[in-house]
């Protein structure tokens, strides 16, 4: 190699223009993955904030309205399995005894549908701040017998309880393809859409009222 190639090689390896740009490109992508992170998980907070508030609320209205589930009974029967020695009073605590004298009418889950007034009255409450693409059959709801809460012959006071369930959350941002450009290990498994949390919150019924008011 002569002395001018050596020259031109020495001079081309000590070249530092451009670097400034390929620093840059390195960079870049970091920070849009920080920064769209920052915009879609701050959305993510506030959707679950505001559907915890929600769900606190629908479970506040299904635990003084008529039922949101079919076959939910309006009243207390004494239980086939209570002792046939006794003679129970009407108003006899269902817990009489240390055991169950009420007929228990196990748990009886269904999902909301807008037929359903109570759960219409609940959707048209809370619908408006859950996300987009959820709707009233993201709800779920329970009606649960507690020996503790009722009387013989006196009216049906269930543990009432609203989830919230597959509720779909949508990234506005490309993190997926952000996260492999500065080769986080798994970006490519999250995707535009991913399930908020299952939320979940229960109250004693009331009363499964007839009326309007609660």
């Amino acid at each position: 190699m002569t002395d001018r190639n050596h020259t031109h090689v020495t001079s081309f390896l000590r070249d530092e223009d451009g670097t400034t740009l390929v620093e840059f490109a390195m960079v870049i992508s970091l920070f849009l993955l920080i920064f769209f992170g920052l915009i879609d998980f701050g959305r993510l907070a506030y959707h679950i904030v505001t559907s915890e508030r929600a769900m606190h609320a629908a479970a506040r209205i299904a635990a003084v309205r008529p039922p949101a589930c079919p076959g939910v009974p309006e009243f207390l029967t004494l239980s086939s399995l209570a002792p046939a020695s006794t003679e129970y009073e009407y108003g006899t605590n269902c817990n009489f005894g240390g055991s169950s004298i009420c007929a228990d009418p196990e748990t009886l889950p269904c999902l909301g549908e807008m037929s359903n007034p109570t759960a219409a009255e609940i959707w048209s409450a809370v619908g408006v701040v859950l996300p987009p693409g959820s709707d009233v059959s993201n709800l779920r709801f329970s009606y649960t017998y507690d020996a503790r809460m009722g009387f013989l012959g006196g009216p049906y006071v269930p543990v009432v309880t609203v989830e919230l369930e597959d509720v779909p959350f949508t990234f506005v941002t490309p993190l997926a393809g952000l996260a492999a450009l500065v080769g986080a290990t798994g970006g490519s498994s999250l995707g535009p859409t991913i399930t908020m949390p299952l939320m979940s919150v229960s109250l004693p019924g009331e009363d499964l009222a007839q009326g309007e008011d609660g």
